[in-house]
């Protein structure tokens, strides 16, 4: 039975594209069906996924995007109206932060709800096959944001766009494809930061687009709880879900982005499902704060993510922004087989030098042996021993501490701060150093020089042979690990961003749908 709808399903598809082309009318479809590379056939294994699913064959999709899980969904409606999830595509690479685009150049992903038509396919793609997400969209527009070209393509390769594999793209091309030759004027596109659960809200909490997210969340539980398409419209600079028109009106509402909402409802079967889901998703929201649940660290720098099983089968890989492998290592999942050819100049996820210069930084603390010293110090400078008629072991006196000779039994708190002792250590530090440590940095004017020239330690028992003065200290002050080798270094890329693709032409998608003028 399935392999006789499977059949069918092949020769309706590949005979339908052929009267098209032969039609030649609708230059729609024209540019969907003349590319070799964009008329590929659906794969028998969808194909048989739809017929488990009680799906068609042409029926319309929906597609969502998600960036911190990597991951890009393809609904598509069943016999009965509403739509289940066919296939999910791990995206090979996305760029930027997790937020909207707002300008153009800053390299963002778009978030928010965009709708495809025909004309956005691109056949002739640079990157293999792609579609045009349509940035911005009239809510973007209300705020003056700016970008252009922003896709879904090929080449795992992203400067503001989600890229898939070659293979991947075939696939969602050819789903998005047959969708329109059965009807479908345009697909959804939701694009979410991640998946809208109360438990990543509540990791997010502290985020600047928290406001802008609680919105697009508000057309999730829409399809969350119909599991059919939203209706988009936009007012008053946001959007607005499922509008209809009052029961006494005579006509539709009227929106405009940028002009005062119409009077219009939500119906109430809609309306009360969505105010059921949201109550819950408070009340679990509520909990996890209450609770502690750590809050996500904001981004430094890092430019955008990649799905583990990439990042998995790259040489020094890593997923970014994306969420890394829970409960299985990428060495466990680079035993597995990649959906698709990943390319070779392929970029994984790393930190943006420039965004990280100019980040606050924090103040390491990190333990560096000195050479040859009995201790380990864990402070930014380095611990001065006491001497026995100096300033600091008169100021100890003075505090009834003692001589520089006597150890405190109940050390400063901003000594325990700053000093460590090493296993090595043989002698405890004594009161005055403690304290010395401890005041240095609030004496203005101290040259820190000379005393540290006096901080050669004691050996605790005679030594064959005299220490060897002290080297210079020699530890580095930044705050983030050592940048990680881009996969593809050639030469010419010298004065690329991190982590960017190869930068194409402003004009190379101007001549996409030039076989059908």
């Amino acid at each position: 039975m399935i392999s006789r709808s499977l059949a069918r399903a092949l020769l309706a598809s590949v005979a339908l594209a052929a009267s098209i082309v032969l039609a030649g009318c609708d230059t729609d479809q024209v540019s969907l069906a003349t590319n070799a590379k964009a008329n590929q056939p659906v794969p028998p294994k969808l194909l048989a996924a739809m017929v488990e699913k009680n799906m068609d064959l042409q029926s319309p999709i929906l597609v969502r995007l998600f960036k911190q899980e990597a991951e890009l969904e393809v609904w598509k409606q069943t016999r009965n109206g509403q739509f289940a999830l066919l296939k999910t595509y791990p995206i090979c690479r996305w760029s930027g932060d997790l937020g909207p685009k707002v300008r153009e150049g800053d390299r963002q992903a778009p978030e928010g709800f965009y709708s495809i038509n025909p004309g956005q396919m691109n056949p002739q793609s640079a990157y293999y096959l792609s579609f045009n997400t349509g940035y911005p969209n009239a809510f973007d527009k209300a705020l003056g944001r700016s970008g252009s070209q922003l896709m879904v393509h090929g080449d795992c390769s992203s400067r503001g766009c989600y890229a898939m594999t070659d293979e991947q793209i075939a696939e969602i091309y050819s789903l998005g494809r047959e969708s329109f030759f059965g009807g479908q004027k345009a697909f959804q596109l939701q694009a979410y930061p991640f998946k809208m659960t109360p438990v990543n809200m509540a990791k997010h909490r502290n985020n600047p687009n928290m406001a802008f997210w609680k919105m697009i969340k508000e057309g999730y539980d829409h399809f969350e709880v119909t599991r059919q398409e939203p209706k988009v419209d936009f007012c008053e600079k946001k959007y607005v879900f499922d509008a209809a028109k009052p029961a006494d009106a005579k006509r539709d509402p009227v929106f405009d982005a940028s002009a005062k909402c119409p009077a219009y409802v939500i119906p109430e079967e809609i309306a009360s499902a969505v105010r059921e889901k949201q109550q819950q998703d408070e009340a679990a929201y509520a909990k996890l704060v209450a609770k502690g649940t750590p809050m996500a660290r904001m981004n430094t720098g890092i430019d955008g993510g990649m799905n583990k099983i990439f990042a998995a089968k790259i040489p020094e890989g890593s997923t970014g922004l994306s969420e890394g492998a829970e409960g299985t290592t990428l060495q466990m999942l680079a035993m597995s087989k990649a959906p698709g050819t990943i390319p070779g100049h392929v970029n994984p996820p790393k930190p943006n030098l420039d965004a990280v210069a100019t980040a606050p930084q924090e103040e390491p603390v990190v333990a560096v042996g000195a050479p040859a010293a009995n201790t380990r110090v864990a402070a930014a400078q380095p611990a001065e021993k006491s001497q026995g008629g100096g300033f600091f072991s008169n100021l100890g006196r003075k505090m009834g501490m003692g001589t520089a000779d006597t150890s405190a039994t109940t050390p400063p708190p901003q000594a325990t701060a700053s000093v460590a002792p090493a296993a090595t250590s043989t002698t405890p530090p004594t009161a005055a150093s403690r304290l010395k440590a401890a005041v240095t940095r609030f004496v203005p004017g101290h040259d820190k020089s000379k005393d540290a020239a006096k901080d050669a330690p004691k050996p605790a028992v005679a030594a064959a042979k005299p220490a060897e003065p002290a080297k210079p200290d020699t530890r580095l002050a930044a705050t983030r690990p050592a940048l990680k080798p881009s996969v593809s270094d050639g030469a010419g890329e010298a004065a690329q961003m991190m982590g960017a693709a190869p930068v194409v032409s402003s004009n190379s998608f101007e001549s996409r749908f030039g076989a059908v003028k």
